[in-house]
C-alpha cells in the first residue's frame, strides 16, 4: 500500500487510459485486417481490410485486464523480479557504491570532465539501442545509473534519461538493429542493413540532440538543485550529501569486474546467439551468486537480500502488467487495426514529402498502441510499403520512417512498459517525467522530419 501511495500517478494514469480505451471500443467501428504468419512473423496482408462484428469492452475487460495484462508481461515481470534481486545482493557488498565513490572523486579532481561522464554514457546506450536493439535490458541499468546521478549532484530524471532517453534515440537512429531495421528491410524485400551510411549519420545527428538536451539539463540543475522538476518530492536531496569513503578492496574489485564482464556478456549474447529475458535473467543470476560466495554471504544473509530486493521492484511489475492490459483492452476491442486503417488513408494521394512524413507520425501514433518495435515492423511495413511504392517513395525511406515513428514516442507514451517500469524503479513520477521529456520530444521529433528529407530531394536512396 505504502508503494501505491507513493506512485498514485503512473498507475492512476494507466487506469484512466484503460478506460478511455474501454470507451473507444464502444465508439470506433470495429475491424481487422487478415494476416500470414511467414518464419514465425504475423504480417498484415495488404488491402485486406474488412469491418466485423463490434466487440465493445465493459466492466468485465477493465477487471480482467490487470490479470490478463499480468499473463501476457509476466516474462519481463519475473525478469524484473529476479534482476531486483540480484542488484540486492550485489549492493548489500557496497562495491557500486565504492566505485560510484571513485567516480566522484575523479569528477571532483578533475571538475572539467565530470560533465563528459553523462554524454559519454549516452552514447554507449544509443550504440547498444542502434545495433543490437538494448530495449528492457536498460531496467538493469537504472539501478545503476540514477544514483550515480544524483551522487554527482544532478537529480534521478538526469539518471532515469541517459538509458532511457539513450536507447530510444538508438532505436529510431538504428543502423543495424535486428529487432527493427533487420525485421522491416526483410519485409520491404531490401538487403538486410542496406543504407546503413545515412542511417548512421541520422544515428550521428539524433544521438548529439539528446547528449545535448539532457547534458543542458543536468548541468542547469547542478548549479541551481531548485530547477530540478524532482525538486522537494523525492529525496534529491541525498544528491548533495557526502558520500561515504567506500574502500574499493580486493573482493569489491572482484565485484565490478564480475559485473562489467556480465555486461560485456550481455551484449555478446544479445548481438550473436539472440539472446532474450531468460538468458539475461539467468545470467545477473548466476552473477549474483558468485557475488555471494567471493563476499562469503551466509546462505540466509543473500538469500534475505534477494527478497528485499525483489520486494522494490512491486511497483515497477505492477506499472508492467497494467500497461500490458490496456493494449489487451484495444486488441480485444478490434479497434487497433481501424485506427491503422484510417490512419494509413491520409497518406494516399499526396506529395511525396507529405506522404513520408504522414506515414512518420502515422507509425509514431501507432507506437502508442504497438511499443513492440518488432511487432510494429510486422504488421504495419506489409501495408505501408504498397502506399510507399504507390506514392514513388523508396522502401529504404519506408523503413526510415518507420524506425523514426517507433523509436521517440515510447520515450513517454504509458504504454510502454519498458520505460514506466523504468520510471517506477527510478522513482520518478510520470508526470514530472512527461513535462520534462515533452519539449525534447518536440526536438528528436524536428530533427526526425529534418531527416527524412535528404533522401527525398538529395541523393537517390
Amino acid at each position: 500500500m505504502k508503494l501505491i501511495q507513493k506512485f498514485p500517478d503512473t498507475i492512476t494514469i494507466i487506469l484512466v487510459i484503460t478506460v478511455l480505451f474501454i470507451g473507444l471500443t464502444w465508439v470506433i467501428p470495429a475491424g481487422e485486417f487478415d494476416r500470414t504468419i511467414t518464419n514465425n512473423t504475423e504480417k498484415i496482408i495488404a488491402g485486406s481490410y474488412k469491418h466485423v462484428a463490434s466487440s465493445p469492452q465493459g466492466i468485465k475487460a477493465f477487471l480482467e485486464a490487470p490479470i490478463k495484462g499480468f499473463i501476457s508481461a509476466s516474462q519481463i515481470i519475473a525478469f524484473v523480479f529476479l534482476v531486483g534481486g540480484a542488484f540486492s545482493i550485489i549492493n548489500l557488498t557496497g562495491a557500486i557504491n565504492a566505485g560510484l565513490y571513485n567516480v566522484i572523486q575523479f569528477s571532483q579532481k578533475r571538475p572539467k570532465h565530470k560533465i563528459f561522464i553523462v554524454p559519454f554514457l549516452v552514447v554507449l546506450f544509443s550504440f547498444a539501442g542502434a545495433t543490437f536493439g538494448m530495449s528492457e535490458e536498460i531496467l538493469i541499468f537504472i539501478l545503476i545509473t540514477v544514483p550515480m546521478a544524483k551522487v554527482m549532484g544532478y537529480d534521478a530524471i538526469v539518471g532515469a534519461a541517459i538509458p532511457i532517453v539513450g536507447t530510444g534515440v538508438g532505436f529510431g537512429g538504428a543502423f543495424s538493429n535486428p529487432f527493427t531495421i533487420g525485421i522491416a528491410q526483410g519485409i520491404a524485400q531490401i538487403p538486410i542493413f542496406s543504407g546503413m551510411e545515412y542511417r548512421i549519420f541520422v544515428w550521428f545527428v539524433l544521438t548529439t540532440c539528446a547528449c545535448a538536451v539532457i547534458t543542458h539539463y543536468a548541468i542547469k540543475i547542478e548549479k541551481n538543485p531548485q530547477k530540478s522538476l524532482l525538486f522537494g518530492i523525492t529525496d534529491e536531496k541525498e544528491s548533495n550529501q557526502e558520500v561515504p569513503d567506500f574502500k574499493l578492496d580486493g573482493r569489491r574489485k572482484i565485484i565490478l569486474y564480475a559485473l562489467f564482464a556480465s555486461i560485456f556478456i550481455l551484449i555478446y549474447g544479445v548481438s550473436n546467439y539472440d539472446w532474450y529475458i531468460n538468458e539475461i535473467a539467468a545470467l545477473f543470476l548466476a552473477l549474483a551468486i558468485f557475488v555471494a560466495i567471493i563476499y562469503r554471504m551466509s546462505m540466509s544473509t543473500a538469500i534475505d537480500a534477494f527478497v528485499l530486493g525483489a520486494k522494490d521492484m512491486m511497483t515497477a511489475a505492477l506499472v508492467i502488467g497494467l500497461a500490458k492490459g490496456l493494449l489487451i483492452i484495444a486488441q480485444e476491442g478490434k479497434i487497433i487495426d481501424t485506427i491503422l486503417n484510417s490512419i494509413v488513408a491520409i497518406t494516399q494521394n499526396t506529395p511525396t514529402a507529405v506522404s513520408a512524413e504522414c506515414i512518420f507520425f502515422f507509425q509514431s501514433f501507432l507506437n502508442f498502441f504497438i511499443p513492440s518495435g518488432s511487432g510494429q515492423a510486422s504488421l504495419t511495413m506489409p501495408i505501408i510499403i504498397p502506399i510507399c511504392d504507390a506514392s514513388e517513395i523508396s522502401r529504404q525511406m519506408a523503413v526510415l520512417t518507420f524506425q523514426l515513428g517507433d523509436g521517440f514516442t515510447n520515450l513517454i507514451i504509458p504504454t510502454s512498459g519498458v520505460t514506466m517500469g523504468a520510471l517506477s524503479l527510478a522513482k520518478i513520477p510520470y508526470s514530472k517525467w512527461f513535462k520534462w521529456m515533452l519539449p525534447r520530444m518536440l526536438v528528436f521529433l524536428i530533427a526526425s522530419m529534418l531527416l527524412i528529407l535528404p533522401p527525398l530531394y538529395l541523393f537517390n536512396w
